[in-house]
């Protein structure tokens, strides 16, 4: 990974037919976005580059108010931005119509955000089924990778409860659970430390 200038860094990977892949996972190149609060031009983001390779770790830090949240928002293609390039798994994001940003969001993309968003009626092991529900996953397989999940982060014994019975760091383990049970090639989490 590199922001800005300077050199890049190349890390190689394997696919699954034994040939090394250097093409990179996400690639950013003059990334801007802009903000009007007031009648004032905000810029969240300037002339970001950003890279990072399959099976790479990247941990973006930052004062409040410097713009992570607003490049994880672009990164996940909840947003897009004012200028630059996006490029995702080698696809430019700009040129995706809303279906495909939509199948990126469901199946490419794992998103833990700061607040959790589970819905308080359904159970844990109901939460982290909801996104396979919208994938057109069939029952029993979105019931399978759901509770694998759940046992993944330690709460086999808490399935059957809902948000209000569980502390706010389980509510956080039923958000992770939620998004690993696709098994995504991104994960993205807001606020990790919290």
């Amino acid at each position: 990974m590199y922001f800005g200038g300077g050199g890049a860094h190349c890390l190689c990977y394997f696919n699954e037919n034994g040939v090394i892949d250097i093409k990179p996972l996400i690639e950013m190149r003059g990334i801007c976005k802009e903000y009007t609060v007031g009648g004032q031009r905000l810029d969240a983001l300037k002339d970001v580059d950003f890279t990072v390779m399959r099976g790479e770790m990247v941990a973006i830090l930052g004062p409040s108010g410097s713009g992570k949240s607003t490049l994880m928002n672009l990164l996940g293609c909840l947003d897009t931005p004012t200028a630059g390039e996006y490029r995702l798994d080698g696809q430019a994001v700009a040129r995706m119509g809303e279906r495909a940003l939509s199948d990126v969001r469901s199946r490419t993309v794992g998103f833990v955000f700061q607040g959790f968003h589970l819905l308080p009626e359904l159970t844990a092991l109901e939460n982290v089924e909801l996104p396979l529900i919208y994938r057109g996953v069939p029952e029993d397989t979105r019931r399978r990778l759901a509770r694998e999940s759940l046992e993944r982060v330690g709460l086999e014994q808490r399935m059957d409860h809902r948000p209000a019975q569980l502390s706010g760091g389980q509510q956080q383990r039923v958000a992770i659970a939620r998004a690993i049970a696709a098994r995504p090639n991104i994960i993205m989490a807001d606020e990790t430390t919290g």
